[in-house]
């Protein structure tokens, strides 16, 4: 709103305003995240199956974004070393984040299939 009344004065009245003083400008409120406990979590991945399932695993033990997960190609998965190449992720950045070793076998399945 202050940039606004700011770009009226100076380029649709052409007038200058002098010195404002200590100007409080409006702030987001600070909220905290609601986060899942670890029984949440284990409640609401046991409800999905198939590859649902797999991807919401993925996501909690992984930390990745649904999008990079759900871009993910077989040579971004590096089995031996568990490892998963993200590419492309926030920020249009390259990352690589630990396969679980709970998830390997499940995963193996999947690429199988």
């Amino acid at each position: 709103m202050l940039s606004a009344v700011l770009f009226l004065y100076r380029y649709v009245l052409e007038k200058e305003i002098d010195d404002l003083g200590p100007i409080i400008r409006a702030q987001k409120p600070k909220r905290l995240p609601v986060v899942l406990s670890k029984d949440e979590v284990r409640k609401v991945i046991s409800q999905l199956s198939g590859d649902r399932r797999l991807i919401a695993a993925l996501l909690y033990g992984t930390g990745m974004r649904l999008m990079e997960c759900l871009r993910l190609r077989v040579k971004d998965i590096d089995l031996s070393r568990n490892e998963i190449l993200i590419r492309d992720g926030k920020g249009e950045k390259d990352r690589i984040t630990m396969l679980p070793e709970s998830l390997k076998a499940e995963l193996i399945k999947h690429l199988k299939k």
